[in-house]
């Protein structure tokens, strides 16, 4: 699969790998580190908790030393009761210390490909709208669909990936998908919050997906 590239000159290569389970601490950490403690009070918790993320789309960043230094993860949503699946990106995170680097990008460009290439037909998030336009995410398509707690509208972006898959879609967005098991639960109070998802829980995730020299 073709990896877009964004060079800058002083930063290290990145490789963008699928999450695994030994990963969890250290997203828990960037993504404390980049959005503070309120991000779990966010109306898109509402649509994660309790939930694995869509098969194969938990990415993050690593540097060829080792460490993670980015994060992003699709979920699977329903738009409206019972209406058509589609994805929920996010949270997307970048440690502070690696900002300005096109890892951001770099990852959006990869989930958005993979969700692509797994046959995903739609990707929904709340974000802003300049930074998102870029990817090719508008509210055009999601005027008569709202998530499940407050959030801006106008930060409310849509983008498909099939032309027209969300033609006429309304409706609250419901969680759908892998839900946790009591025992993963059990296993992940370890890292002390109990919602934490256990993406690598009987999933291979030791597929590489690209290698992205920024």
């Amino acid at each position: 699969m073709h990896t877009e590239k964004e060079t800058i000159e002083t930063s290290p290569d990145i490789l963008i790998v699928a999450e695994n389970r030994a990963d969890i601490a250290a997203r828990e950490a960037l993504l404390d580190r980049a959005m503070g403690p309120k991000r779990r009070k966010r109306s898109s918790e509402k649509l994660r908790r309790g939930r694995r993320p869509s098969e194969g789309l938990a990415l993050i960043a690593r540097t060829e030393e080792g460490s993670l230094v980015g994060t992003v993860r699709l979920w699977d949503v329903r738009l409206g009761e019972g209406g058509p699946a589609a994805l929920l990106l996010g949270p997307l995170a970048v440690d502070p210390s690696a900002k300005g680097a096109g890892i951001g990008s770099a990852l959006m460009r990869q989930a958005i490909a993979e969700a692509g290439r797994l046959g995903h037909r739609a990707i929904l998030l709340v974000g802003d709208a300049p930074y998102y336009a870029r990817f090719g995410f508008t509210t055009e398509k999601t005027g008569q669909l709202s998530m499940p707690g407050p959030y801006e509208r106008d930060r409310f972006l849509a983008l498909e990936l099939v032309p027209g898959a969300l033609d006429d879609a309304k409706g609250v967005l419901k969680a759908a998908g892998r839900k946790l098991g009591a025992s993963v639960r059990k296993s992940d109070s370890a890292f002390g919050k109990s919602d934490v998802s256990p993406e690598g829980a009987g999933v291979s995730f030791a597929r590489p997906t690209g290698r992205v020299a920024l």
